[in-house]
């Protein structure tokens, strides 16, 4: 069964571990996702050291094609952002999940 971490969760982590108080730490964490937020409006990669860089890139213009009616659509250009891990998550994954 899998499970989501979520805002409120990140909130709870940081109460325990580190001992803010469930105010302090739900801001601290929409500060940091505000900044994310800002720097993807800027146009700038975001690299977080031994977790990975989320990167902005830009989809071309392509027809696509609804599923259930076979009916071909334009679909616009767009900004998404990727997620690339680093080297430590990929090994960690592999070690939690490989065996």
């Amino acid at each position: 069964m899998s499970s989501t971490l979520t805002r409120s969760g990140l909130t709870e982590a940081l109460y325990k571990s580190i001992g803010l108080s469930r105010n302090e730490s739900s801001e601290l964490i929409e500060l940091v996702l505000e900044e994310l937020l800002l720097s993807f409006e800027r146009n700038e990669n975001v690299k977080l050291t031994s977790f990975g860089t989320f990167k902005l890139r830009k989809k071309n213009e392509r027809i696509g094609r609804n599923p259930k009616t076979g009916i071909e659509s334009k679909i616009s250009s767009r900004n998404v952002v990727s997620f690339k891990p680093a080297q430590v998550v990929k090994d960690k994954f592999k070690k939690n999940y490989n065996d």
